[in-house]
């Protein structure tokens, strides 16, 4: 199959929210209609319901994975790795820009996650553990996103080269997940983030 197809597919699995499907499931409000408005686990998190918040997120992230493992198994063994690296990046605009629903997608934590275990479990291990430390110190969880999205690429040469597909997958995905969050930037500058627990300010983990 042609890479460019992988793109496709990819985009379009991605474009599964979990959060509209599990939350019209247990019967709840469109995660688009409150809160911060944001389509992710973080979100449905203020329903109450945490089963509900905890599939969005096992989905959001699975999906990211199903993604790239298809590109990898079906895909051509000479242009396998760029075609993993793409489907990863197709998969994250997929979420964030969803083709089922109206292009009104989440920030892409969880499906970026999920894209990088596909990739390579030390990068996402890497990625997690930066992500894990900085929500710990700073119970930021837009910080959080921003700076393990930023530390992906360097995890990414550590394990390979600037040459090398994942490197620029990683890279693109980065930016992709800062332009996400340039309003929770915007807060973060001014002082006025919600930390856990404290409000709608806070949500970026989807």
């Amino acid at each position: 199959m042609s890479i460019i197809v992988f793109a496709l597919v990819s985009y379009l699995i991605g474009s599964i929210s979990f959060a509209v499907i599990v939350s019209r499931a247990f019967a709840l409000p469109d995660p688009r209609t409150y809160g911060s408005g944001n389509p992710g686990a973080t979100n449905v998190l203020r329903t109450g319901r945490k089963a509900a918040a905890a599939l969005t997120l096992v989905g959001d992230g699975a999906k990211g994975w199903l993604a790239v493992f298809i590109a990898q198994r079906l895909g051509d063994p000479a242009t396998v790795e760029l075609g993993m690296a793409l489907a990863a990046i197709a998969a994250v605009v997929g979420h964030m820009y969803p083709l089922f629903f109206r292009f009104q997608g989440g920030k892409g934590v969880s499906t970026a996650l999920g894209v990088l275990i596909a990739l390579n479990i030390y990068l996402a291990a890497g990625a997690a553990a930066t992500w894990i430390v900085m929500a710990v110190f700073f119970r930021i969880s837009s910080l959080a996103a921003l700076v393990s999205a930023l530390f992906a690429p360097f995890f990414t040469l550590i394990l390979f080269n600037a040459y090398h597909p994942y490197f620029w997958g990683a890279v693109v995905i980065a930016l992709l997940l800062v332009w996400r969050h340039r309003t929770n930037i915007r807060n973060l500058l001014a002082g006025t983030e919600g930390r856990f627990g404290s409000g709608a300010n806070g949500a970026s983990k989807d």
